[in-house]
């Protein structure tokens, strides 16, 4: 958590060749110059091992936000938007339709084994903005991993409390600003009349993104005042000696309040699967979302239980857990129907191995910066819950004897969820005025950036195929041939 995206590549292009600019002549050479320059950071930094993406990931970001004007400024003089009010009146003409390439990485068409999958071809400057948009808000979700990733790391200290909530308060910060993207590609879509040429900027993936955008950030919201997955990893960080002489600090939270948020994130978890289940979306795409969902919904369980252990109710309290154990798709130990005792045992062996291997294999996977956290949480709410679930249990065996209700009537009562966030509009960027000013005057050189072959442009399919092939979450590739 967040969602590990993986970011598409697109080809070189000259906007001379397409379009002329008659009041700012220089526009079309210095948005291919800044398109030329997102493209060659795209590729260098799908070549990088995840340990050396970060700062190749804001110098992204940057590259992305110094284009984006200037493609804005190409089409509001290709048609005026109301939300366009630059200082300057910008007129483009069409000479020939583009020959753009992407290469989507969300939707679903079988892969050739051994190869990357194609580009697209697209012939509008409307869906290059829509590629170009939905990279910036998928680099900005690697961004906020990147936030919290030292939060999950046990083979170093781990970080004090003002770093946390740094950690955690940028990353919203990306999350929001990504779905302050998608609102608008969304808000767009709506005037649209031609299809999109793919699935990955077709308009209830756009719907879906800006839910999971939301869902992300509301869950994190709650895990900047939630201490009890803290304390999971603090047992298991062989760097961590507090425990040695204090014991971990358990402030009372506002559970009942954190466990709506968390039904707030279960629900736009849940908007954003039914968007796109029936599409051709990446299949582990889809399961994330499935995996947010059940999340976010045992993380409420785990909230409203710890309500009630706190109002004195510990029986119902460990019914709620066994109730977010349920919504995890986890078996409790016990409940075997009628097999006999030597199954029970042998089963109960064998679940806690493939328990014990998946919780290995995450460890290293966090450690190395791979595609941690792509079951959207699911294993670390389950350790969180089973460590209440130990100590309760024995209290209320050996103390409180409290009897243990039903599952049933407890999910029945779920109250729904409340939103924290407020999504800003996005708000274009425009170029500065004496930017604009300084393109009237004719452009200086030839504008040859979309002379450059393309190494993979035999491969590239046509606008009418609608889809492509889908990416894995955090892969990286060195050492392959240029396929990129």
């Amino acid at each position: 958590m967040p969602y590990p995206f993986t970011l598409p590549t697109t080809s070189s292009f000259s906007f001379s060749s397409s379009f002329t600019c008659e009041s700012h002549p220089s526009l079309p050479l210095n948005a291919s110059t800044h398109r030329g320059v997102v493209r060659d950071t795209l590729k260098k930094f799908k070549r990088l091992p995840p340990h050396s993406q970060s700062p190749a990931l804001s110098s992204l970001i940057s590259s992305l936000h110094s284009y984006l004007p200037y493609l804005f400024a190409l089409d509001a003089g290709l048609t005026p938007h109301p939300s366009h009010h630059h200082p300057e009146e910008i007129t483009v003409t069409l000479l020939t339709a583009p020959q753009i390439q992407w290469r989507p990485t969300l939707s679903s068409l079988p892969p050739i084994p051994g190869r990357e999958p194609p580009r697209l071809k697209i012939t509008s400057l409307e869906y290059d903005l829509f590629f170009t948009l939905t990279t910036l808000a998928a680099a900005l979700t690697l961004q906020s991993r990147l936030h919290l990733h030292p939060l999950y790391l046990t083979t170093t200290a781990p970080v004090g409390t003002t770093q946390r909530q740094t950690a955690i308060s940028s990353a919203t910060k990306s999350l929001l600003d990504a779905a302050s993207i998608y609102d608008y590609l969304s808000t767009r879509s709506e005037s649209l009349s031609s299809p999109p040429p793919s699935n990955d900027i077709s308009p209830p993936t756009i719907r879906a993104l800006r839910s999971l955008a939301l869902a992300e950030a509301t869950l994190l919201a709650v895990l900047k005042d939630d201490p009890y997955p803290a304390i999971v990893l603090q047992q298991r960080n062989e760097n961590d000696t507090e425990w040695m002489y204090k014991s971990p600090d358990i402030p009372k939270v506002r559970a009942h309040l954190f466990a709506r948020l968390c039904l707030a994130a279960a629900e736009h978890a849940s908007q954003a699967y039914a968007l796109v289940n029936s599409h051709k979306i990446n299949a582990d795409f889809i399961k994330y979302l499935d995996d947010l969902r059940r999340t976010a919904r045992a993380k409420a369980c785990r909230f409203f239980g710890i309500d009630a252990e706190l109002g004195g109710e510990q029986g119902k309290g460990i019914g709620w857990l066994w109730a977010g154990l349920k919504e995890l798709g986890v078996e409790r130990e016990g409940k075997h129907g009628s097999s006999s005792s030597g199954e029970k045992a042998k089963s109960s062996l064998m679940k806690g191995l493939k328990k014990e291997w998946t919780e290995r294999r995450e460890d290293k996977k966090i450690e190395k910066g791979l595609d941690w956290g792509a079951d959207a949480g699911r294993l670390e709410e389950r350790r969180v819950i089973e460590m209440l679930e130990g100590k309760w249990v024995r209290q209320n065996d050996t103390i409180m004897t409290q009897p243990i209700p039903p599952i049933g009537p407890l999910l029945a009562q779920m109250p729904t969820g409340r939103e924290i966030h407020t999504v800003k509009p996005f708000q274009p960027p425009l170029l500065e005025p004496n930017v604009l000013e300084a393109m009237r005057a004719p452009p200086d050189r030839s504008d040859e950036y979309g002379n450059y072959p393309s190494s993979d442009e035999e491969t590239a399919v046509d606008s009418s195929m609608a889809g492509a092939f889908p990416g894995t979450p955090g892969e990286y590739r060195t050492g392959t041939p240029n396929y990129y």
